[in-house]
Order: C-alpha cells, then sequence, then structure tokens
C-alpha cells in the first residue's frame, strides 16, 4: 500500500510481493489461501480508504471482493512454487490474477495494479512494450527472485545470481526509450472547482456549470490580453455541466457564451438522457462556438454502485444510498475518438483510464494525445485522485501520447508522452492550465501487440498452475499407495 500514491514509496512493492511468495512457498493451500487473504485485506484496506465517503460499509465490502482474489492467488502460490522455476510461475500468477481481477464480477475493479503503483519508475518503460501487465509481471518477477535470494542463502552463489536477476528486471524498463517530440498544439484544460465535496459533490450541478463558464470568460480575458496563449481547443472535465443543455436554455447558453468567448471548440462533460428515456449517459460533447454540439462520446465502462446497480430491485431494499443512482448509465459502444479543431482526441472518462482495453482503443482508433475528463470531487483529500493521476501518468507511456487530465475539483494538468508531470493544479481551486502538447501518430509496441503479452502471461501461469496440480495429485496418489504395497 505505500508504494502506491500518496505515498509513492514504491520500491516497497518488491519487497512486498516476496514476503507474500515467501510466506505461501511451502505451506499447504488451505494456509496459502488465508495468507493471500490477510494480505489482500491489509492491502486494500489500506489503499481505498476514500470509499469511506460512500460509507465504512462499501470500503469494506470492496476490499473484502478485492482480498478475495488475493486469496485465491495465496492458493495459487502455494502450488506454483512447488515448480522449478518456481519465481517465473509466481509472476505469472499476479498478471493471471490482476486479469481477473480487472475483469469480474461487473466489469472489474483493476485499482491495486501493481504497475499502478508505477508510474516514473525503473519499471515504467516496460509499459510501452507490453503495457500494464508486462509492469506487473516485471515487478513480480523481479519479487520472486528476490525471494529465490532469500531461500537460497546457505548457497552464496546462487543467492547471488537470484540478487542480480531481480536487480536486473527492475532496472531493465529504464532503458527502454520514452518519445517526447511532437507537433504541437495549444491546449486548455479548465477547472472550475465545486462548492462542496464529499456526497454533496453531485448536488450542486448548476454551481460547477457556473463555476466552468466563469473560469473559461477568465481565460478568454487573458488570452485578449496576450497573457495567455490562445488555445486551439479547451477541455472541461466529467460532470461540468450535469445540467442538460438540451433541455435547459440557460444551460445551452451559459456554454454558448464561454464557446463564444474563447473562440474555439470546447469539450464539455455533459450528464444526458438516453434516447429511450430509461437511462442516462455520461458524455463528452465537442461543443463549437459557432454550431454549438457536435460530435459525442458516450462513456464505455460505467461505474458498478457508482453510476449502475447490478440486481437493483433486491439490493435497493437493504442499502437506501443507491437511491442517489436513479437511473442506471447506458453504456457506450464506440471508441472516444473525437476531432477537436483539427486535432484528433482519444477521450476517456475518469475510472476508464484503468482499463487497458478502453484507452488502447482511442489511440489504436487515431487519437493523436488522449484526454481525461474526471470528477473527483467525492474524494477530495483522501488520495484517490493522486492514485488515478499516476494511472494516467502510466498510460503516457504505454501509449506514446501527451494526456491533458480535466478535472472538476482537481487533480488536473499535462502529462507528456514520456511520462513526465508539466504543470498540474492543486485541489479545490479554480484554475486554467493553457500549454503546448506534442501530437503524435506512431504507436508504441504496447500498442501494436494489444492484449497478446497479457494473454502470454495468462496462459502461461494458468499452464504452471495445471502442471502444479498435476504433480500434487500424482504425489497424493502414490502417499495412498505406498500402505497398501506395504501390505502385500
Amino acid at each position: 500500500m505505500l508504494a502506491f500514491p500518496p505515498y509513492d514509496l514504491w520500491p516497497l512493492a518488491v519487497p512486498s510481493v516476496a514476503a507474500l511468495v515467501l510466506l505461501c512457498r511451502g505451506v499447504r493451500v488451505r494456509v496459502g489461501t488465508l495468507v493471500g487473504l490477510v494480505y489482500g485485506l491489509a492491502f486494500f484496506l489500506g489503499l481505498l480508504p476514500w470509499m469511506r465517503v460512500i460509507g465504512l460499509d462499501a470500503w469494506i465490502l470492496l476490499s473484502v471482493e478485492c482480498a478475495a482474489w488475493v486469496a485465491g492467488l495465496g492458493a495459487v502460490l502455494t502450488l506454483v512454487c512447488r515448480l522449478p522455476g518456481w519465481p517465473l510461475w509466481s509472476a505469472t500468477a499476479w498478471v493471471l490474477d490482476e486479469a481477473l481481477r480487472d475483469r469480474l464480477p461487473f466489469g472489474g475493479f483493476p485499482w491495486g495494479r501493481l504497475a499502478f503503483a508505477n508510474p516514473d519508475t525503473t519499471f515504467t518503460g516496460l509499459a510501452a512494450v507490453g503495457g500494464a501487465p508486462l509492469v506487473t509481471f516485471a515487478v513480480a518477477l523481479s519479487a520472486g527472485l528476490l525471494a529465490w535470494a532469500v531461500v537460497s542463502w546457505r548457497r552464496p552463489w546462487w543467492a547471488l545470481l537470484a540478487t542480480a536477476g531481480a536487480i536486473t528486471v527492475a532496472a531493465v524498463g529504464a532503458f527502454v526509450p520514452r518519445p517526447t517530440a511532437g507537433d504541437p498544439v495549444v491546449v486548455a484544460v479548465v477547472q472550475g472547482n465545486v462548492p462542496r465535496t464529499g456526497m454533496d459533490a453531485f448536488g450542486q450541478a448548476r454551481a460547477v456549470l457556473d463555476n466552468h463558464v466563469s473560469a473559461t470568460l477568465k481565460l478568454a480575458a487573458q488570452v485578449a490580453k496576450g497573457t495567455v496563449a490562445q488555445p486551439d481547443f479547451v477541455i472541461w472535465p466529467e460532470n461540468s455541466s450535469d445540467v442538460d443543455p438540451a433541455t435547459d436554455p440557460q444551460a445551452k447558453e451559459a456554454i454558448d457564451v464561454a464557446a463564444r468567448a474563447i473562440g474555439v471548440p470546447i469539450l464539455v462533460g455533459i450528464v444526458s438522457p438516453s434516447p429511450d428515456g430509461t437511462h442516462v449517459m455520461n458524455t463528452g460533447v465537442v461543443w463549437d462556438p459557432t454550431t454549438g454540439p457536435g460530435q459525442v462520446y458516450v462513456k464505455r465502462h460505467p461505474v458498478p454502485f457508482g453510476e449502475f446497480v447490478p440486481f437493483r430491485g433486491l439490493l435497493e431494499r437493504f442499502v437506501s444510498r443507491l437511491s442517489r443512482v436513479p437511473k442506471d448509465f447506458l453504456a457506450g459502444s464506440d471508441p472516444g475518438v473525437l476531432d477537436l479543431n483539427g486535432t484528433t482526441v482519444g477521450d476517456v472518462i475518469c475510472f476508464e483510464v484503468a482499463y487497458d482495453d478502453v484507452v488502447r482503443d482511442v489511440v489504436t482508433g487515431g487519437g493523436e494525445l488522449i484526454t481525461v475528463q474526471t470528477n473527483n470531487a467525492t474524494y477530495g483529500h483522501t488520495g484517490q485522485v493522486e492514485q488515478q493521476f499516476a494511472v494516467t501518468q502510466l498510460r503516457a507511456v504505454e501509449h506514446g501520447r501527451a494526456v491533458a487530465v480535466a478535472a472538476t475539483s482537481g487533480i488536473s494538468g499535462f502529462i507528456q508522452p514520456d511520462g513526465t508531470v508539466t504543470a498540474q493544479t492543486p485541489e479545490f481551486v479554480q484554475q486554467a492550465l493553457v500549454e503546448p502538447m506534442p501530437r503524435r501518430t506512431a504507436l508504441t509496441l504496447a500498442d501494436r501487440v494489444g492484449s497478446v503479452p497479457e494473454l502470454v502471461l495468462v496462459m502461461v501461469g494458468g499452464a504452471a498452475l495445471v502442471v502444479a496440480l498435476a504433480r500434487s495429485r500424482r504425489r497424493q496418489t502414490h502417499s495412498a499407495e505406498e500402505p497398501a504395497a506395504v501390505d502385500r
């Protein structure tokens, strides 16, 4: 947990993972399962305290659900660590575990992946080669080799070899080139701020819209004076207009005024009703200063219990807070590839940045830079915003793209294709940032190979588990037959 933001003690991830491997090695499966559960609870309870804003029960239940996956990992580690070459198989087990947790249940919850503790470390460069799964694999392999060095302490040469291997794996990502150059485009992000934090952050839609309009008007005044460069386009965050401008003339006029003042398109975060009227949609809308609303991106990965409620009819009887989500959000089907004043932008919304395929799709779909529209006001000053920003840094390196982050209350900022943060706002201030960002079209190796590295590592981990299970069963069968042989 300390390896992740806001603590950022990333080297601790390796000994922490090594400790779990050592605790699971040489014990029964049920013991490994219990060790994994305890480890997972300690980790996720420490990583996700920001969920207490929703409720103590939400924090505990989500932590327990995530820890259950680590319990399964502990069971797998007890088995694969019985095989020759166990540091390698233990690393693939981590990738297998994360691959399942990223997708199950209800679309998964990727928070806490080993890769996400490495926004700018010696491991980070590997993201451009094989994506976040390869970074996780490298961290876990380095940890496995460190564990091997510990168990080999009676054989100094083996211990030295294992230690050298752990250091090499940890260092190799630093030698992966990170591009920075690109055709510049001037981007503005507007952080209008919200009046209140916590769950109340969703009950102040008109004030939030007014804040983003006023911040944009101030920016336009600075541009007119020549103190700030004229942006080519402006990014507003998710939920910057929860008042639907399609049905509210005042909201439409307010956005029109801001767009006309700045003179360039604004990507506006709007919550709007679905065509059938039974759902709502979390959208990014390109708002032209002349023609008004145009291209739309609909969020593809709504958050369970935050944007839709599984088993609503049953759960609302027991959890009254779920009524805060009166309508389920409809998931979009198309990647967020949008044209903003001649620049092809790949847009993702909030937690979507943690899902590999959602971000990859906007880059392979033609995105020259990435925009992240987010609203983290609910989790202000809890560590969640720093964790999400770190994930975004990793994505910049993974895809070789500059990233512009627009948040209602922070952290907004600019991240270069090499992961360098060149500007960012504090939380809960109104501020606009303007900066030239490089547009890039070249794809990284990670973009070209897609999910293949993860699939290969998962298959290797699964194969190692099958072999370990077969060996364990043969051993048990042989042990059961030995007394009968003696009797004869």
